[in-house]
């Protein structure tokens, strides 16, 4: 596949380090304004870093656009004329709908929307699609690029900023999860290093765990806690403090912001 990522900030680097990794492209553009931070890419011999966007659509197939929100109309307006039949348009860029995309190039144009996370570039990401009418026929092969870097599912586009919300703000939301155990595991007497790596792959155990099993969380739960236990005093006490409560109330904050960006 030839790929182009318009906008290699760091969303569209994260992608780009993840296709590369996972062999899924025979060619691959690189685009943004200023090059010096693209360099380390030049060493591979299939990728071309450039700032000419046009070039990147005349010689690439797959457009995935993750340029600024503010930037995205002037750039789709700049390559419309050269979109074909055989460009599939896949943008990152959080808020802007298949409606705004289409008003600019087009509703003959496959388009794609796709919410993937920083996961992306260790091929780990959970990625959210959805397409306008024609771009349906080409989900299987956007799913087909974001399924060699994690999971992908299809959703309504109505369901995208709660997608972004808990997919790509939800990075951060386990990082912070990850962090707090990790005090909590200094404050046990293990040094920095030692903590982190013990509640990294802790938490990364748990999520294979129900990957691999298909079984809700708490299934998994009723197996570690035992009568008059360590680990059912700690997770009451950790309720008790609001932890669930918490949790989905940052969730909703989240939407809740999103939705006013949108709106703005």
């Amino acid at each position: 596949m030839k790929i182009a990522i318009i906008g290699a900030g760091n969303l569209g680097l994260s992608i780009a380090t993840g296709i590369l990794h996972s062999d899924g492209a025979t060619s691959m553009y690189l685009t943004r304004r200023n090059l010096e931070s693209l360099q380390e890419f030049a060493s591979y011999g299939n990728v071309k870093i450039s700032s000419d966007n046009p070039q990147a659509v005349r010689e690439s197939d797959i457009l995935i656009f993750a340029v600024q929100p503010g930037h995205f109309a002037g750039i789709l307006e700049s390559i419309k004329e050269l979109l074909t039949e055989k460009h599939v348009i896949i943008s990152t860029i959080t808020g802007f709908s298949i409606e705004k995309i289409e008003a600019i190039i087009g509703v003959e144009n496959y388009i794609i929307r796709a919410m993937p996370n920083t996961a992306i570039s260790v091929g780990k990401s959970m990625t959210c699609l959805c397409s306008n009418q024609k771009g349906e026929k080409r989900l299987k092969l956007a799913q087909s690029i974001f399924n060699r870097m994690g999971h992908s599912l299809v959703i309504p586009e109505s369901q995208m900023q709660a997608a972004t919300v808990i997919c790509a703000s939800g990075i951060a939301f386990w990082m912070r999860l990850i962090r707090a155990t990790t005090q909590g595991a200094i404050q046990l007497g293990f040094d920095a290093a030692e903590a982190q790596e013990l509640a990294m792959h802790t938490c990364g155990g748990a999520a294979e765990l129900l990957i691999s099993s298909g079984r809700h969380p708490e299934e998994e739960i009723d197996r570690v806690t035992t009568p008059m236990g360590c680990t059912i005093e700690g997770l009451n006490e950790m309720e008790h403090q609001g932890l669930s409560s918490s949790l989905i109330k940052g969730i909703i904050t989240s939407f809740d912001k999103i939705s006013q960006i949108r709106k703005g």
